[in-house]
């Protein structure tokens, strides 16, 4: 803790900054991981199957409850699609394609913030070195000497601030790239199981 302090004295404000980006960029990043892992423990691949047998067994709302009973986003397009059994496959598809969005937008939740600070973070670390530089400079032209012990307060915020960015931006970048990943996996998932779907209930219908 007292190695914190420390840090923030000789750091600043850009310290400060740095470390409240640091605390968000954290928390983001572990509710991410553990919302994916929720969200990605039913496979599509085991899932469908079982809504094809229930569906040919003409257990339209068995299906449903089955979608219903499952927190993946693939299974709440299907529920979706099965929802609008009744009306035209037009009608279907477009449902099933607003669930997408809708699914879309819940996955990418925060991931701007995170995108934002693994940018943000570098500049800011940049800008702490800028005015430690300065600080060093200025204390050099008060005091008339280029001694090291004058200007190493200065230096010792550059290099703590660059650091702290370094350190943040990194993690960040990699939580940002895992995330897309993951949404864009999710969203494979949905558009072939909306597809698997439109199949399905095309099947039933003829």
């Amino acid at each position: 803790m007292s190695m914190l302090f420390h840090l923030v004295k000789i750091g600043g404000i850009t310290m400060v900054i740095l470390l409240l980006m640091s605390v968000v960029s954290v928390a983001i990043i572990l509710e991410r991981i553990i919302f994916y892992h929720i969200k990605s423990r039913l496979k599509r691949r085991d899932f469908m199957p079982r809504i094809r047998q229930e569906l040919k067994k003409g257990g339209v709302k068995s299906a449903m409850k089955m979608c219903k009973d499952s927190d993946a986003p693939f299974s709440k397009v299907v529920y979706a699609g099965l929802d609008f059994f009744d009306c035209s496959e037009k009608e279907i598809s477009n449902n099933m394609e607003r669930q997408v969005i809708i699914e879309t937008v819940t996955l990418e939740r925060f991931t701007s913030i995170i995108g934002t600070i693994a940018s943000v973070a570098v500049y800011i670390g940049l800008l702490g070195t800028i005015t430690g530089i300065l600080r060093a400079f200025h204390d050099v032209s008060i005091s008339g000497s280029g001694g090291i012990s004058v200007i190493i307060g200065g230096i010792s915020e550059a290099l703590s601030t660059t650091a702290a960015g370094l350190t943040i931006a990194v993690p960040a970048v990699a939580a940002y790239n895992y995330s897309m990943k993951k949404i864009d996996d999710f969203i494979k998932d949905m558009e072939l199981a909306a597809s698997e779907t439109m199949d399905l209930v095309s099947a039933i219908k003829k």
